[in-house]
């Protein structure tokens, strides 16, 4: 292979490379909706290990032992959690629970998915959840027009 043609190669896999990382950095941490469908998934806290779900949402996260990003992602729901009424945050370790990685297709650490009262699941979030999408999908759920300081 002659020098242009190895140089060419690197330029693109540079290239694919960078666009792949583009993508991945616009959509970890965004919240997907689930969609209204019939047939919507419902959880109930004891599948989960929980005490109880919260009146409103809750914030069902998926973590492991050794996940940095799951801390950071705890600390941001957790706040969000205590500064809401109704609203719970519920962390579940899949290290010891790896039923439910497969159950609802976790494939990353963290992954949220959010719950409305019924224990249906509403949205789901891949990576460390961005807290003003997660307060603004809360509202939707919740169906009132809060705005948060």
């Amino acid at each position: 292979m002659n020098a242009l043609a190895a140089a060419s190669v690197i330029v693109a896999l540079v290239a694919v490379a960078t666009a792949a990382g583009i993508v991945w950095r616009r959509t970890t941490g965004r919240v997907r909706s689930a969609g209204r469908s019939r047939d919507a998934e419902v959880v109930t806290p004891a599948e989960v290990g929980a005490p109880a779900f919260g009146s409103t949402v809750t914030l069902l996260q998926f973590s492991t032992e050794y996940c940095a990003p799951c801390r950071s992602t705890a600390r941001i729901l957790g706040g969000i959690a205590d500064e809401r009424p109704g609203v719970a945050h519920v962390d579940v370790d899949l290290t010891h629970r790896p039923d439910l990685a497969k159950r609802f297709g976790v494939l990353q650490t963290p992954t949220t998915l959010v719950l409305d009262p019924s224990g249906t699941i509403r949205a789901r979030i891949g990576g460390v959840a961005r807290a003003d999408e997660v307060r603004s999908t809360i509202d939707t759920i919740a169906g009132s027009d809060h705005v948060s300081a």
